[in-house]
């Protein structure tokens, strides 16, 4: 096997499928594949640890490295939240978040791209720029990172670093690996896919899926309040993300997460939560209420317990499912809107270097 064919190998082991291994690797019969996949489920850190492979393809194989990531850094946070560096096979970085409930549940947070491109006026990961999109094997493989803490997490939410919609592909890839059901078997139904408003994306999944949960960054629901906060509203304003939200509902008969990132003195008002009342009609949907969570050096503050009290109550009043986001992963910057601290520097850096060579 070439020196060639092995990098390749190694970078896209995570993100094949069964008969993809298969084709990928020169295993025969096609079977093969399949038990490769269940080893890469089960955490195989080699292809020497596949009992049930021959001889003759273990020791072939035995070179090649299964992951294309590492984990440069583990931080613990006193809710049991941990959030990850995952050094990436170009050196680029990403962060993954695993998050745990009162009931012990656990959450895999993982990013879709390296740094975002949507520029999210209060977001960490939105001040970073943009770098490059992930592979379906760098999405998977921080599920593995993150299960290798303590065990597997049941659920999984797109949620970390970058527009999952903008980069669908691998998305729908790595979902599809997740949920194979002879591998990892993740259900569906524990999936969710959160973006910021991406219209063409939310009307790609009404009508090829996958279909997941689907969690939308609401925010604020006057189109010149959020066109300033979140710029993809300048894109697909407010009435174009409705009509794309009640598409996606008439396609799958799915209730829909509104997320509303409420910040003192600029969308926390008892206004702003009767114009976003207003707005959810006649849309089945259910409003997370998320108190903005601190960032270094962006202009914002968390609103007092009354504000965010008030926001949830008037939606509340007027016949709207508003629950309130518990606050885990703070005390690691992992919590919505912070991720990034660990890697904005060297991010910023290289996309600089570039600008310099252009």
């Amino acid at each position: 096997m070439s020196d060639a064919s092995q990098t390749k190998l190694a970078v896209w082991a995570a993100g094949l499928l069964p008969g993809e291994l298969a084709g990928a690797l020169g295993l025969r019969p096609a079977f093969r594949g399949k038990q490769v996949f269940k080893w890469i489920a089960k955490g195989a850190s080699s292809f020497s640890e596949m009992s049930d492979l021959p001889a003759p393809d273990r020791e072939r194989l035995s070179g090649l490295p299964l992951y294309s990531s590492s984990v440069d850094e583990a931080l613990t946070g006193a809710d049991d939240s941990v959030k990850l560096k995952i050094r990436l096979r170009d050196g680029a970085a990403v962060e993954s978040v695993l998050l745990t409930d009162a009931e012990g549940r656990m959450t895999a947070c993982l990013s879709t791209q390296v740094g975002c491109p949507m520029a999210c006026a209060f977001c960490k990961t939105g001040a970073l720029g943009f770098l490059r999109d992930l592979g379906p094997d760098e999405i998977v493989e921080q599920y593995f990172h993150l299960s290798a803490i303590r065990g597997r997490p049941s659920n999984i939410v797109f949620m970390g670093m970058g527009e999952p919609l903008a980069n669908i592909d691998a998305l729908r890839k790595s979902i599809a690996v997740l949920t194979h059901p002879d591998g990892l078997g993740v259900s569906r139904r524990k999936i969710t896919i959160s973006t910021c408003g991406v219209v063409p994306g939310i009307r790609e999944l009404a009508d090829n899926g996958p279909h997941v949960r689907l969690a939308v960054s609401l925010t604020a629901a006057t189109d010149d309040l959020r066109s300033a906060l979140m710029p993809v509203n300048r894109s697909w304003n407010l009435a174009a993300l409705k009509e794309a939200l009640l598409y996606y509902q008439e396609k799958t008969g799915d209730r829909i997460t509104l997320e509303a990132a409420i910040m003192g003195g600029q969308n926390s008002s008892v206004e702003s939560a009767a114009a976003m009342a207003e707005w959810i009609r006649p849309l089945n949907a259910q409003v997370n209420v998320i108190p903005w969570n601190p960032v270094p050096g962006l202009p914002y503050h968390e609103p007092s317990r009354a504000e965010a009290s008030a926001f949830e109550a008037e939606l509340e009043r007027r016949g709207v499912n508003a629950v309130r986001r518990a606050r885990r992963g703070r005390g690691v910057s992992g919590a919505c809107g912070q991720l990034g601290d660990t890697l904005g520097a060297s991010l910023l850096a290289e996309e600089d270097e570039e600008d310099e060579e252009e």
